[in-house]
């Protein structure tokens, strides 16, 4: 009885993790199966809205229409997300919902044009996570190792911090994208199938995985030499892919229960992380060169640092959030992908155009991952207060990022600042943001960085 009693005390300490700055919110939507709380099911929901108004590529249309300007508004994610301790070693995991719905796309899985089932009406709603985990040892206060394995359709993709970021609670109005660099091709929405483990070691967390890729089949164009040959995403009869990441906690020590890592704490907790991660998928893209077909391994790497503290005087509940990430990516010769948050803008370019074109494409795309190097940075500060529930918490955060691509001549930089205006922590928020991203002309040529406004509004249950 007193080793259960402490297994649920170590659980309902991860729990009250989700609060992450609304002090009312304890430990949300549970439902105790046993009344020592071992046994449970957790129920999450959450939306997120966004109002924005973008600058388009040069060349683009809307339904039609030329356009170098958008405002719109768009269902960014809608989420439900349940865990079910069954026992202090057995838990089952499923997450559904919808993502990125917009007046022109978004829909359901072969809606075309307008009308009852226009192209951005009826979104699929669809399984993001459903896996199983068993605890071969249990995760208790009074020793230091532990370890759980599990399988399904998972987020234990290794790479990155926020390769595993919880979509509920980022510094940002949202992921920099790159950081899901298998983003539906070789995964569903960042997850894999697979088998996977984690654990703890004292203050250092490891999570590995085993993972059968979902198939992509890009024909790549033949080139006339290696120097010159695009890799693309075809990876046959796919192998086994291999990820993990490793981490140190130097202060506090953050709950693993699930695999989202926490964007900001708010005050909350003192994290203080190093990480370092990796993935490996044989033979997943190809090349054509003079007729011969080349493949290629995906090897990715990473290195971050995480920290999220209180600062200054405790009674002002001042804090600060910041992260940076190293990427190096190889995806075959001259890799390079083009991707777009909700990008509105018409695939085929207005033919009528006549000046210079984005490499990229229409809309808002831009070059999102490839081969070569990426470095990220955020970081935000929670500014203070002397109220002891106040109505409204403002935290302003600044980003940065670097991409280095091999197949770009030139480098690029772009950036992110905004704010956070949380009315009930992350649970009811108001983020504001205004991001940059650049427009690729030629591969050695950026015509200039095209801007976007978005506002977010962020329910989470």
């Amino acid at each position: 009885m007193k080793r259960i009693s402490l297994i649920a005390a170590v659980l309902l300490s991860s729990l009250l993790g989700y609060s992450q700055g609304s002090p009312d919110y304890g430990s949300g939507l549970k439902f105790n199966l046993k009344e020592d709380g071992s046994k449970y099911l957790r129920v999450l929901a959450w939306n997120q809205i966004w109002f924005r108004s973008s600058d388009m590529n040069p060349g683009t249309t809307i339904n039609g229409e030329e356009a170098s300007s958008s405002t719109d508004i768009g269902n960014r994610r809608l989420r439900i997300l349940l865990h079910a301790q069954l026992s202090p070693r057995y838990m089952i995991v499923t997450h559904f919902g919808i993502n990125n719905q917009t007046f022109t796309n978004g829909g359901a899985a072969g809606t075309t044009g307008t009308g009852g089932y226009g192209q951005g009406k009826k979104p699929g709603l669809f399984f993001h996570d459903a896996w199983n985990e068993y605890a071969v040892v249990v995760p208790q206060a009074d020793q230091k190792f532990s370890l759980s394995l599990g399988g399904g359709l998972h987020y234990y993709m290794g790479l990155s911090r926020m390769t595993m970021a919880s979509t509920l609670n980022f510094l940002t109005v949202d992921a920099p994208i790159f950081n899901w660099p298998l983003i539906e091709n070789s995964d569903q929405f960042a997850r894999q199938g697979g088998l996977f483990a984690k654990g703890k070691y004292g203050k250092f967390e490891y999570r590995l995985s085993y993972n059968k890729p979902f198939a992509t089949n890009l024909a790549p164009v033949d080139a006339p030499t290696s120097d010159v040959a695009v890799a693309v995403d075809n990876n046959g009869n796919t192998k086994w892919s291999k990820a993990g990441y490793f981490e140190y906690q130097f202060l506090d020590v953050e709950s693993n229960l699930l695999p989202y890592k926490v964007g900001s704490y708010l005050g909350t907790k003192k994290v203080f992380n190093i990480g370092a991660g990796f993935y490996n998928a044989p033979d997943a893209t190809r090349t054509s060169v003079a007729g011969n077909v080349g493949k290629h391994d995906i090897t990715l790497l990473s290195a971050d640092v995480f920290v999220d503290m209180p600062i200054g005087k405790p009674e002002k509940k001042m804090a600060v959030t910041a992260y940076s990430v190293f990427y190096n990516y190889d995806f075959g010769p001259n890799y390079l992908r083009n991707l777009g948050i909700m990008n509105v803008g018409t695939a085929t370019a207005d033919p009528a155009y006549t000046g210079d074109r984005a490499l990229a494409g229409a809309g808002n795309l831009q070059p999102m991952m490839g081969t070569g190097n990426i470095w990220y940075t955020q970081a935000g500060i929670l500014l203070p207060t002397s109220e002891e529930k106040p109505k409204v918490r403002i935290q302003p955060y600044g980003a940065y990022t670097y991409k280095n691509f091999e197949a770009l001549d030139k480098s690029s930089s772009q950036f992110d600042i905004g704010a956070n205006f949380f009315l009930d922590g992350h649970h009811a928020r108001i983020t504001t943001q205004y991001s940059t991203r650049p427009v690729y002309i030629t591969p050695n040529k950026v015509e200039s960085l095209k801007g976007e406004f978005t506002v977010q509004l962020q329910i989470y249950l």
